[in-house]
């Protein structure tokens, strides 16, 4: 109940509350200072009746008026409102690039066109690397020279080559494997084994120590080179995409919630002039302009409006009319289930590996809390997460040789309940 909303009922009964209050204290005063012990209660009743006086007062006030929210009276815990304009009517925005990351938190291919599939683009984060003894997965958060590690894919997308380049402590190495192995040559060549990823157990093949030998010596540790192979169970997607929270089972492959992560090109412009004006201050910047590759998103649009993706709660990816790329003539849409809350990974450099120690974490924290859900309330929001519905081919301009538009992302419905890993997408 808000201060300011009291009703005539409740109006009533906080008058009728006073004045007993206010008579009951009369007639104690009266009969302490003249002493006419037949107008008033007994003296012990008398001083139990001054003790209950507060008391009265702290229920009348807790009873009808709103207790105080610590998140609205300490800074470092509000979630501020958004400032923006939001359109309330369909809008489209063209998707100018799409991104796949092999390898959990090693570097990403920019790719022009890709398939979208329940669990996530293609080959997006269907390697990792988890410590040797331990089974634990391993990401940039604790290692930021795992952004050292590059990716790239042969033409026809066959091949995935690893590489490392040349350090003070390793030089030059690279290595060679196929992106979509044969389950013989699985059980030939890798080993089947468990691994620990957020606090759960899923089943993978491990490569051999030819190609672990090599990494290894990057980490300075023992390390295993995974693979979510098809044949094995999937993961099951968290968060917000969690079974209980969207009424069915999503799998996806080594992302941390689930697989698809949309973002806008005009936030990240928003973000980036923020930086540039608080260059007076004494808050250390991160250098150059941010690149939209720390956010590590797999679909960019253009966006209009900086942080209307907020409000998404239905989009469509519709093909482009001029598109020659096959399966590019299917339009797919997607449940929008959250805002994407960020740890301090966009800190890190991924030219360089280099973690600033302060952007734009603390920029964000400024105007990006917007979300009350979860653990989403000690965090920034950067960037929205998607569940296709079915699959479909994704493209962006000039795939097919320069002329074609790129797909086109239309909010279909929009939402102002989004509450991170609480609020259930039917209740949206």
């Amino acid at each position: 109940m808000d201060n300011e909303a009291v009703s005539p009922v409740q109006a009533n009964r906080i008058q009728v509350m006073a004045d007993y209050v206010k008579t009951m204290t009369l007639s104690f005063a009266s009969s302490s200072l003249t002493g006419d012990k037949s107008s008033s209660l007994p003296g012990v009743s008398s001083i139990i009746l001054f003790l209950l006086v507060p008391l009265a007062l702290l229920v009348l006030f807790s009873r009808f008026f709103k207790p105080i929210d610590v998140t609205r009276s300490f800074p470092s815990y509000r979630a501020p409102a958004l400032t923006t304009t939001r359109p309330q009517t369909e809008t489209s925005s063209e998707i100018i690039s799409l991104h796949i990351y092999p390898i959990k938190s090693c570097r990403g291919i920019s790719v022009p066109s890709a398939r979208l599939l329940r669990s996530g683009l293609s080959l997006d984060r269907n390697w990792m690397f988890v410590d040797a003894s331990t089974s634990d997965f391993q990401t940039i958060r604790e290692n930021a020279s795992m952004i050292l590690i590059d990716t790239a894919l042969s033409s026809d997308q066959s091949s995935l080559t690893i590489s490392i380049a040349a350090s003070s402590s390793t030089t030059a190495a690279s290595v060679t494997i196929a992106t979509r192995p044969t389950q013989a040559w699985l059980e030939e060549n890798c080993t089947r084994m468990d691994v620990n990823i957020w606090g759960s157990s899923t089943e993978v093949y491990a490569y051999p120590d030819p190609v672990n030998t090599l990494f290894s010596a990057h980490f300075g540790k023992p390390v295993l080179l995974v693979y979510k192979a098809p044949s094995l169970p999937p993961r099951l997607s968290r968060g917000s995409a969690d079974p209980e929270l969207y009424g069915q089972e999503v799998p996806h492959h080594f992302a941390d919630v689930l697989s698809v992560t949309i973002a806008s090109a005009s936030s990240l412009a928003d973000l980036n002039k923020r930086l540039e004006e608080s260059a007076d201050s004494d808050r250390s910047k991160c250098g150059e302009a941010l690149t939209m590759e720390r956010f590590r998103p797999n679909i960019v649009i253009k966006g209009g409006v900086p942080w209307e993706e907020d409000s998404w709660k239905r989009v469509r990816i519709t093909p482009s009319s001029t598109s020659s790329i096959q399966g590019a003539e299917h339009s797919v849409d997607l449940d929008i289930v959250s805002r994407c809350a960020r740890c301090q990974v966009p800190n890190v450099n991924p030219s360089t590996g280099d973690k600033n120690a302060k952007e734009p974490w603390n920029t964000l924290m400024k105007f990006r809390r917007v979300d009350t859900g979860g653990v989403a309330k000690w965090k920034p929001c950067f960037a929205m997460m998607a569940l296709p519905k079915e699959e479909a081919e994704v493209v962006v301009r000039g795939s097919g040789g320069g002329k074609e538009t790129g797909s086109v992302l239309t909010v279909l419905e929009r939402t102002d309940k989004h509450l991170y890993n609480t609020a259930k997408f039917e209740d949206l």
